[in-house]
C-alpha cells in the first residue's frame, strides 16, 4: 500500500534564504503525526509545500502513490488532501449545515447546482447530519457561524476538511486561539477523527501534542532535527533545547 502522504527532499528558497531544508517525510495511512519547532522553524512553509499554495525549489510531493508536485491546492483536495489554517477560514454568514453543503458540492464537482437541490439528496442530507453529530455541532446547525463561540467554529472547519473525504489530513493549528474551557471538545474531536485517514498535527500545546501523536518530527532553521515516538522526542536532549524546555514532560 502506497503512504498516504510523502514529502520527498523538498527544498524551498527565497533568494538566497533557505527555508526548507532538504526535508523528507512519511505519513502512512491512518498515522497521527506531530509536527513541531520553534517560531520561524518553518514549519507553515512546509505545509504551505505539501497543500500547493507553494512550490518547492527542489524535491517531490507524493499523495497517495501520485507526484503532485506541479498540481495546484484544489487539485491535490480533489485526490484526497485537506488541511485546516491558524486562523479559520469559514464563511461567518453560512451556517454549520450551509458550509458543510457548499463543501460537499465542491468534493462532487457540482458547485451551485447540487447546493441548491442538497435538501432533496438523502445521501448527501445523511453525510451532514453524520458529521454534524461527529462534531457536537447539531444544536449549531442552523446559526450562523460567526455566532458560534470559537471552538465550535475551530470544530466546524475540522469537519469541512473531513467532507472533503481525504486520505491525509493537515491540521495547522487546531486549538490556537480556542479558550481552555472548550480545548476538550478539540481533544475529543482529534481522537475521533477516522482511523483510516493519515493526520498531520502542527502544533504549539505540547499536551496536545503528546496526547495525540504516534510519532514526532522536530523541525529547526527549516531542517528535521530529529523524528521518533513521543517518549524519545520528550527525551532528546536536542529537543530539550530548542523547544520543549528543559522540565517539560518530565
Amino acid at each position: 500500500m502506497s503512504a498516504a502522504l510523502q514529502a520527498r527532499g523538498l527544498f524551498k528558497r527565497f533568494g538566497g534564504l533557505t527555508v526548507t531544508d532538504d526535508v523528507s517525510l512519511t505519513l502512512e495511512p491512518g498515522a497521527r503525526h506531530a509536527l513541531i519547532g520553534p517560531n520561524g522553524a518553518g514549519k507553515t512553509t512546509l505545509v504551505n509545500l505539501l497543500t500547493g499554495v507553494l512550490r518547492p525549489s527542489e524535491g517531490a510531493v507524493v499523495l497517495a502513490g501520485e507526484d503532485v508536485t506541479q498540481l495546484p491546492q484544489h487539485a491535490r483536495v480533489r485526490r484526497g488532501l485537506a488541511r485546516t489554517f491558524q486562523i479559520n477560514q469559514l464563511f461567518p454568514e453560512f451556517s454549520p449545515a450551509e458550509a458543510l453543503a457548499a463543501a460537499i458540492a465542491e468534493r462532487e464537482g457540482r458547485g451551485d447546482d447540487m447546493l441548491r437541490g442538497v435538501g432533496s439528496r438523502e445521501p448527501i442530507v445523511a453525510e451532514i447530519v453524520a458529521l454534524l453529530d461527529r462534531f457536537d455541532l447539531i444544536a449549531d446547525m442552523d446559526r450562523p457561524t460567526h455566532t458560534l463561540a470559537y471552538g465550535k467554529q475551530r470544530l466546524l472547519e475540522i469537519a469541512l476538511a473531513l467532507a472533503c473525504r481525504p486520505k491525509a489530513l493537515l491540521l495547522d493549528e487546531p486549538a490556537a486561539g480556542v479558550p481552555e474551557s472548550e480545548r476538550r471538545d478539540i481533544l475529543s474531536a482529534l481522537a475521533a477523527l477516522p482511523s483510516d485517514v493519515a493526520v498531520l498535527l502542527i502544533e504549539h500545546d505540547m499536551d496536545l501534542v503528546f496526547s495525540f501523536a504516534k510519532s514526532i518530527t522536530v523541525l529547526v532553521a527549516g531542517r528535521i532535527l530529529t523524528e521518533g515516538a513521543p517518549d524519545a522526542i520528550a527525551a532528546d536532549p536536542r529537543v530539550r533545547a530548542v523547544y520543549l524546555g528543559e522540565d517539560a514532560h518530565g
